[in-house]
């Protein structure tokens, strides 16, 4: 047996030890009146809108971060760290209703540093109202607001992270009010050391013969960022910074095989750098008027060589500015909420990549793109239980190749009479853009056989969706889900026919159609244990007439379960345990077949201190290191075979300390297009 896992089987079961003796010395006084017991609802209804009491549901786990606790809630997956919304192809992730124009692993280092404390609640949106400016689902994330009398409050964490290499880091998170004025402040500073590790074996057809070529690579990446979230408000006038600096940071791939041993080193001369700056004013007819600038700027240079010489030379520049800037009014009309407002945003995108190896094509160039958009959505709440939001917004889209307009939809309907039963419609529209980099039709080589290539005449592709829910005692969950997306793109694998090349680009395929359905129910044995049990079952088609110079239709039935635990031995004991099951059958990935995966995950928690302000949480994620797949595609054709080792396995110790209580009072109140490396 592996030696880390034994540590961590040892570390687990002192953990266990540690538990029952704590829980074994705490003294509960029973009182002598009666005691009412009654169950906190996990989901509520709002006109259209899923509130989800996730703080409840998550109380006992061994969560430290919002980002951690999403993975928590109904109808919300974590695959390799990203979050996903069951029932919808993607989801953008919202705080306070306003959107963070930002890369996706931005927003998720922002959540890794919001303690869970500040969390009021979580909404779902399947069809997100244009007045959010979001297309399609959103998970809005509500954080609690600060008052005068709260005072400054925040809380300091720090921790580790082993996996094959070791990480740590930590992170500030604070807020203060005084009269009309409050601030809040997120920081986070992290070093990290990743690990991968990839088996190929290509069996490459060419001039009427087969060539294997196998291949063995290990991905070395490090870095150090510095992540800063940070508003100033004075009664209706909000200010907003946040960034990231990343920097230090490397990746080395080093590989052998059948044509010989190759290290590819991508190095950053500068610090990655993503600011952003926005100001919103809310005025007391009803109007919003806001605005945001984006300056992304990332440099890398890339080395290729084997044993004998350097075979390839880049360096691969990206500057972004973005400008956006909106206006939204909302008329209060009887029992009608009428809303409506105009939108733009201008990108200028100018990137370069020179190749210092003859024979290579050279680029370095501006692309501008520009969205106008104008929308009109109304709300309306009926006494015999039906409530609903919908809206309309015509979309201007241009770039340099491409032009149109667009018309988007979206309706979300509730029919809710009693809280033992709701039911809900969710109907929705939306295209998404290509990445900025991939437009521009750079190469980025991997070995002397495999290369990433852009793709020019990559188009946005139009998601269609539709979700129906019925919710039972605002605890049970079941979705049926339908998507369909015209011109899904996908990269994947595919081996040249006339040269001995395995090219990676991201293509448009026909469609992708997705229909299922997902059951989630709470489970619980008192105070003992509290269970989440999750299943989702679906049948997946991605089909694509012209992939590259070969066709495909893929189809499968899939399945996806999961089973979420957490453990107390007494009502007021400060351990608590979790542990969570997960299992994904064979799925697909365009023309690719991809096997199971299952994953073991185990928690500590302990709280303790005055006021129980400390919080000690020891964490080990996928125990069995099986949540990773091994990808197949044998068709019309193309013989290829990938199993990933991403070291999902790891072990987190992390130490919370909370000061002036940290409990601010409740008030009323990407998809990422950026970087070089796609």
């Amino acid at each position: 047996m592996n030696k880390k896992l034994v540590a961590l089987l040892i570390l687990l079961s002192s953990a266990l030890s540690m538990y029952s003796q704590i829980c074994d010395t705490i003294s509960i006084q029973n009182l002598s009146e009666v005691v009412v017991k009654g169950q906190i609802p996990h989901i509520k209804e709002n006109n259209g809108i899923l509130i989800v009491n996730l703080p409840e549901i998550v109380k006992d786990k061994a969560v430290t971060n919002i980002l951690e606790a999403l993975a928590y809630m109904p109808c919300v997956t974590n695959k390799s760290g990203r979050i996903w919304l069951t029932g919808a192809s993607d989801v953008t992730i919202i705080l306070n209703g306003e959107l963070p124009n930002m890369p996706l692993q931005n927003l998720y280092q922002i959540l890794s540093t919001t303690p869970v404390d500040r969390l009021k609640n979580v909404e779902i949106m399947y069809s997100a109202p244009a007045k959010y400016h979001v297309k399609g689902s959103v998970i809005n994330v509500v954080l609690k607001t600060p008052t005068a009398l709260d005072g400054l409050q925040g809380q300091v964490r720090t921790g580790y992270n082993q996996a094959h290499y070791g990480s740590y880091g930590g992170a500030l998170s604070a807020t203060y009010a005084i009269k009309d004025w409050s601030f809040d402040l997120n920081y986070g500073l992290s070093k990290a050391k990743s690990w991968t590790h990839e088996q190929a074996f290509s069996n490459h057809l060419l001039d009427g013969s087969r060539t294997m070529i196998e291949d063995d690579m290990r991905k070395i990446g490090e870095n150090w960022a510095n992540n800063i979230y940070a508003t100033m408000s004075w009664k209706t006038l909000k200010l907003t910074y946040n960034g990231q600096i990343t920097s230090d940071s490397k990746v080395k791939t080093i590989s052998d095989g059948t044509l010989g041993n190759f290290t590819n080193a991508y190095n950053y001369e500068s610090p990655i750098n993503y600011h952003n700056i926005a100001l919103k004013y809310v005025a007391p007819f009803g109007m919003s008027i806001g605005g945001d600038y984006t300056r992304y700027y990332e440099s890398r240079t890339q080395s290729l060589s084997n044993d004998f010489s350097n075979i390839f030379n880049s360096n691969s520049r990206q500057k972004i500015d973005s400008y956006h800037f909106y206006v939204d009014q909302e008329h209060q009309l009887n029992k009608w909420k009428l809303n409506y407002g105009i939108e733009y945003q201008r990108s200028v995108d100018h990137s370069s990549q020179v190749y210092y190896t003859e024979g290579m094509t050279d680029f370095n160039n501006t692309k501008n793109e520009d969205v106008a958009s104008v929308y009109i959505g109304t709300e309306r709440s009926f006494s015999f239980g039906l409530s609903f939001n919908a809206s309309v917004k015509g979309e201007y889209y241009h770039n340099d190749y491409l032009h149109n307009w667009n018309l988007i939809p979206q309706l979300g309907a509730t029919y809710y009479k009693t809280p033992q039963n709701i039911f809900q419609l969710n109907v929705s529209t939306q295209r998404v853009y290509p990445a900025y980099w991939e437009i521009h039709g750079g190469t980025n080589y991997i070995n002397n056989y495999s290369k990433v290539t852009g793709n020019p005449y990559l188009l946005p592709y139009i998601d269609y969706s539709a979700q129906f829910s019925y919710i039972f005692k605002q605890k049970y969950v079941a979705t049926l889900y339908f998507m369909y997306e015209d011109n899904a793109t996908v990269q994947l694998p595919y081996q040249t026919p006339n040269t001995l090349t395995l090219l990676y680009q991201t293509i448009n395929m026909s469609y992708k159609r997705i229909a299922g359905i997902n059951l989630c129910a709470p489970l619980n044995i008192g105070y003992i244990w509290n269970a989440t049990a999750i299943a989702n079952v679906f049948n997946q088609r991605e089909k694509a007439d012209h992939f590259h110079d070969i066709s495909f239709d893929n189809n499968k039935w899939i399945f996806y379960g999961g089973l979420d635990n957490s453990f107390k031995f007494s009502q007021n004991c400060p351990v608590s345990i979790s542990l969570d099951f997960s299992y994904m059958s064979p799925s697909l990935q365009g023309i690719a077949d991809l096997s199971s995966m299952w994953k073991v995950d185990a928690g500590v928690k302990w709280t303790f201190a005055n006021n129980r302000c400390c919080e000690l949480v020891l964490k080990a994620d996928d125990i069995f290191n099986r949540w990773s797949p091994t990808m197949t595609i044998n068709n019309a054709g193309q013989d290829y075979k990938m199993k990933v080792f991403d070291m999902t396995r790891n072990l987190k110790m992390t130490f919370i300390w909370r000061f002036n209580g940290f409990k601010p009072k409740d008030n009323n109140i990407d998809t990422s297009r950026f970087g070089t490396g796609k």
